[in-house]
């Protein structure tokens, strides 16, 4: 794989779990109201953001509604919409939203992508698919070479890239999920940071606040420059 717009091309051409495949697109059939008049991706989602950039942000998978509706990560629901006021309030991002993917939204120096790369039923996709998925994500890796550090939004993604890495050869211990938890992995690998996954259950229970987001991106921010 020479370049990511060859590698986007293979991912939302992708069509490996039928699953997944099959709850996708009738998501984008049967539509949600509010959504309606809404013309639906329906495919698998590729990553988003600067080639060069030195932070790499992971997150689960599209949501059903958002980025399976607007085509591109993190763009058109509350994740999204927690994510890049974040990254607006850091100046990784030209502005504070993020509505759909022809909506001027530029990122610098940050780049976003997911484990796994359709949109699973109850946001819980099966081991198996997360395991066949990931292969996106290692040759992703290989074409960001800037990469510094790296942010997981939760323990799915969290693991899932450490499995990445195991895949690659690197003998990596696994070290402990935590919100705001650095992790020096070896000398020529990036650091890794968890934070919880800004979903709409973490931060309407308090479990996340967009204080702790901001510091979480901070801190990585600061490691990657």
């Amino acid at each position: 794989m020479s370049s990511l717009e060859e590698l986007y091309a293979l991912i939302t051409s992708c069509a490996a779990c039928p699953r997944l495949v099959e709850y996708r697109q009738e998501v984008a059939r049967r539509k949600k109201r509010a959504f309606r008049e809404w013309d639906y991706w329906g495919k698998p989602v590729p990553g988003f953001g600067d080639p060069q950039a030195r932070l790499l942000i992971i997150g689960l998978a599209p949501a059903a509604h958002g980025a399976n509706r607007t085509g591109r990560m993190f763009t058109g629901d509350s994740s999204g919409d927690w994510l890049v006021r974040a990254l607006h309030q850091a100046g990784l991002a030209n502005r504070p939203t993020s509505h759909h993917r022809d909506d001027g939204l530029v990122l610098k120096d940050v780049y976003l992508t997911a484990v796994v790369r359709c949109a699973p039923p109850d946001n819980r996709p099966a081991r198996d698919e997360l395991l066949r998925c990931l292969e996106f994500l290692g040759r992703e890796l290989t074409l960001l070479p800037s990469v510094r550090v790296v942010l997981t939004l939760g323990r799915v993604a969290f693991e899932g890239y450490l499995d990445v890495l195991r895949r690659q050869g690197q003998q990596v211990a696994p070290p402990p999920f935590r919100h705001g938890g650095v992790y020096e992995l070896g000398p020529a690998l990036p650091v890794l940071v968890a934070s919880y996954h800004p979903s709409r259950r973490n931060t309407q229970t308090g479990l996340l606040s967009a204080a702790m987001l901001d510091d979480v991106i901070t801190t990585a921010l600061n490691l990657a420059r």
